[in-house]
């Protein structure tokens, strides 16, 4: 399969396309305070799963406009012979979130961070859960902003206001603080992850975060998604990217009012502002998320967004060359596991 972006070092490079808008802070703080407003009331009740080494957590709490959103949390185990109100010291936690059409899956399925010792939190993504894992929290905002094409990339799309992912991004901001709310974790020690639209939404929690929610350490963030609108049209054959182009061409009219909206939810301008280290991931032959995209975040993350010069951000990139969007799998996983247990000493 041959090379489907620019050359390695034009990638290495890469800034992106997305304008800046002036006001994105502020919009962003207007957002997250509203959502501040309605209380957090993080849920946690224990379910069996029978996997001994694991206790696991149906989670319920606040996300944007109040709505109830569904998470699972998995803790290691407490040791055996042990009582329920053993005292232990609180756990860093890692905020996992989920591919595009995927939902939270059973509560046996995802446990990967609590086996290496962490608090794992796996947030549910509003209105998925068709396709991959299941999902269980529903959108109840479909309608907002009119007609879209099949899927969420064109829902509510003529508006900043309206658009999908200013409900899922507020969500995510919010998963950090419902995993802070449990007692066994400590909330000055917590890292967001993801692969795909996770990665994104890792990218875009650590850069909302940033000054509006303490605690979060580290970004690691897989083939991410939602970055450089533009540039994935003109690069991605496949995956959700596409969904844009296809609203586009019944609706020609509506091509300013997109790209206006588009840049607020761009995670190239969000991850600016983020503070944390980051471990990301790109793959060279990615027709999802083109390696372009990736690279457009990834030389972007960690810059001021208001043309201060803050303290260089500790970063880095994984490439492999020869995968498509399955990016460096199994072997990436050891990787970042190794990766953050070193920043976490």
């Amino acid at each position: 399969m041959p090379a489907i972006d620019l050359p390695l070092p034009e990638l290495r490079a890469y800034r992106g396309s997305s304008p800046l808008p002036a006001d994105l802070a502020a919009f962003w703080d207007a957002t997250i305070s509203e959502a501040q407003q309605h209380p957090l009331d993080a849920r946690f009740e224990r379910v069996e799963t029978h996997l001994p080494l694991i206790e696991t957590y149906d989670v319920t709490f606040a996300g944007y406009g109040g709505d109830p959103i569904k998470a699972w949390l998995h803790l290691p185990a407490r040791g055996r012979g042990t009582g329920a109100g053993e005292k232990r010291e609180p756990l860093p936690a890692v905020v996992h979130f989920l591919g595009y059409s995927g939902g939270r899956g059973l509560a046996h399925q995802n446990t990967l961070w609590a086996q290496a010792g962490y608090a794992m939190l796996i947030m549910d993504s509003r209105g998925q859960g068709y396709g991959g894992q299941v999902g269980e929290t529903p959108d109840p905002h479909p309608s907002a902003g009119g007609v879209s094409y099949p899927g969420l990339m064109t829902r509510g799309l003529l508006s900043r206001e309206t658009y999908y992912y200013r409900r899922i991004f507020t969500d995510a901001v919010r998963a950090i603080e419902a995993v802070q709310a449990h007692p066994a974790v400590d909330a000055t020690r917590v890292a967001v992850h993801g692969v795909s639209q996770g990665g994104g939404l890792a990218v875009a929690a650590a850069g909302l975060a940033a000054g509006r929610v303490d605690g979060v350490i580290a970004c690691l963030a897989d083939v991410n998604f939602l970055a450089d609108y533009q540039r994935a049209l003109e690069v991605a054959t496949t995956g959700p990217y596409p969904e844009l182009e296809r609203y586009l061409v019944r609706h020609r009219d509506h091509v300013d009012a997109a790209f206006a909206t588009l840049p607020y939810f761009d995670v190239v301008n969000l991850g600016r502002a983020a503070r944390v280290p980051a471990y990301f991931s790109v793959a060279l032959r990615d027709t999802t998320c083109p390696p372009s995209t990736v690279y457009a975040t990834y030389n972007n993350y960690g810059e001021a967004v208001d043309g201060a010069s803050p303290e260089p951000v500790v970063k880095s990139i994984e490439e492999y060359a020869f995968n498509n969007h399955e990016g460096g799998g199994e072997h990436h996983v050891a990787r970042q596991l190794a990766w953050l247990s070193k920043l976490l000493g």
